[in-house]
């Protein structure tokens, strides 16, 4: 029996990960981040790692009536600004790296929006689309159990990921509540409203992208209404946004799914396409002139979003790009020598670690609103999440001027910058 689980914050669109190691990705562009800030090597040595990184072994009983052992994990990058927080992902290629780079990466976007939080990660290695949704929450369950003594509403709150949705943090909510033997609707956020989420957080990495997206085309000075997009990722986030970009009068020439991709230079139908859409976001098995994921990112447009899994865009393929500029909806969809070789070519690279930052943003206020059991309007999220998009990118801009470097490095230097003097002010580092 197969479920209804969707990906959240990121969305599997073809059947790799990332080309290169995520953590080395992570650990090229800190070290560069740290020399730029005239920090000391202890900096960079603190912070390539995460503080803490917790395996476990989670036996679940299945359906057929056997238990079968599954592999998680639970990294936390930091916490010299407070609780740590970051989503988990259920998926077959989970690896330890990938998780203690996205806990880094996760710190960062901390740092950048002003969010008091570090970053955390967590994965389990497993194929949530077949499994049944007694086994989903079998299993969802016996992560908390696994992990419930570093977790906590001030210690480490965790969110939706790949393949996890409400359902899922609905289901560990009430296995910590529980063992904590109290409410604690803080724990954890990506809830379903009926238990303490909040209003729009089921958009907010796709509202982030938009509005950063709208950042560019004033930087650019290139219209909405009329820019030919493809977004890489037809899932929750690639979805929504599809559908926001094209009412707005954009033309979203291609999109992508599990099965491949379509590509139509006078615009696709998006309303059509997400009404057509099975309960794991493909749709283009239902035509046939398909062309595969690597193909579309090279098809002509004037901004590329990959909104999927990391690593798409790589030296093999940098120099046959035919955007003007890239946002990063996918946690890192470039690779560091892919942006080198895209710099030379003027091709504008929006990082992921401030492009898809409205995913923590959104948590971060439902964790305000669960703490001061007061709850906001989406049109009060939606400002809010708005006002904080904009205050990020304009300093990552100015930083990025200021240093004469690009976005990516600038948006690793802004957030690294904050993180450092925290943990240099605790005691913990020194600077120089």
């Amino acid at each position: 029996m197969s479920t209804n689980v969707q990906a959240t914050e990121t969305e599997k669109t073809t059947g790799q990960h990332y080309k290169d190691n995520p953590q080395e990705e992570f650990q090229s562009i800190l070290k560069e981040a740290v020399e730029i800030l005239g920090y000391s090597d202890e900096v960079y040595e603190f912070l390539k790692e995460p503080m803490r990184f917790l395996e476990v072994n989670i036996p679940v009983k299945m359906d057929n009536g056997q238990t079968q052992v599954f592999k998680g994990y639970r990294a936390q990058h930091n916490d010299a600004n407070g609780p740590t927080k970051g989503g988990i992902r259920f998926h077959p290629d989970v690896t330890a790296d990938e998780v203690k780079a996205l806990a880094g990466w996760m710190s960062l976007k901390c740092g950048i929006t002003g969010i008091p939080y570090g970053g955390a990660k967590g994965g389990i290695i497993c194929e949530p689309r077949s499994m049944s949704m007694n086994e989903l929450e079998r299993l969802s369950r016996g992560y908390v159990r696994a992990v419930s003594q570093l977790v906590g509403p001030t210690k480490d709150i965790p969110a939706p990921d790949m393949y996890t949705n409400s359902q899922i943090m609905a289901w560990m909510l009430d296995e910590y509540d529980h063992i904590r033997e109290f409410d604690s609707p803080g724990f954890i956020t990506g809830k379903p409203l009926v238990l303490g989420g909040s209003e729009g957080r089921e958009t907010a990495t796709s509202k982030g992208v938009l509005y950063t997206l709208q950042m560019v085309s004033e930087l650019k000075n290139m219209p909405l209404e009329g820019m030919r997009v493809i977004v890489q990722g037809f899932g929750n986030v690639g979805g929504y946004l599809a559908y926001y970009l094209h009412e707005l009068g954009v033309k979203v020439v291609g999109i992508s799914d599990a099965l491949g991709a379509i590509y139509d230079p006078e615009g696709l139908d998006i309303p059509d396409l997400l009404g057509r859409r099975d309960s794991f976001g493909i749709v283009t098995g239902l035509f046939e002139n398909v062309i595969t994921n690597e193909e579309l990112i090279e098809q002509e447009c004037d901004v590329l979003i990959p909104a999927a899994v990391g690593g798409v865009i790589t030296t093999e393929n940098a120099d046959q790009l035919k955007c003007k500029f890239i946002v990063e909806a996918a946690n890192g969809p470039t690779t560091q020598e892919a942006i080198q070789k895209l710099d030379e070519r003027g091709i504008l690279v929006v990082p992921d670690i401030l492009a898809n930052s409205g995913g923590v943003i959104v948590s971060y206020f439902e964790w305000c609103q669960n703490n001061q059991g007061y709850y906001w309007t989406k049109e009060q999220v939606e400002e809010r999440l708005q006002e904080k998009i904009h205050a990020s990118f304009l300093n990552v801009q100015n930083t990025a001027e200021q240093f004469g470097i690009n976005m990516k490095t600038a948006a690793y230097v802004e957030g690294i910058r904050k993180i450092a003097e925290a943990s240099g002010l605790r005691g913990w580092i020194n600077l120089s």
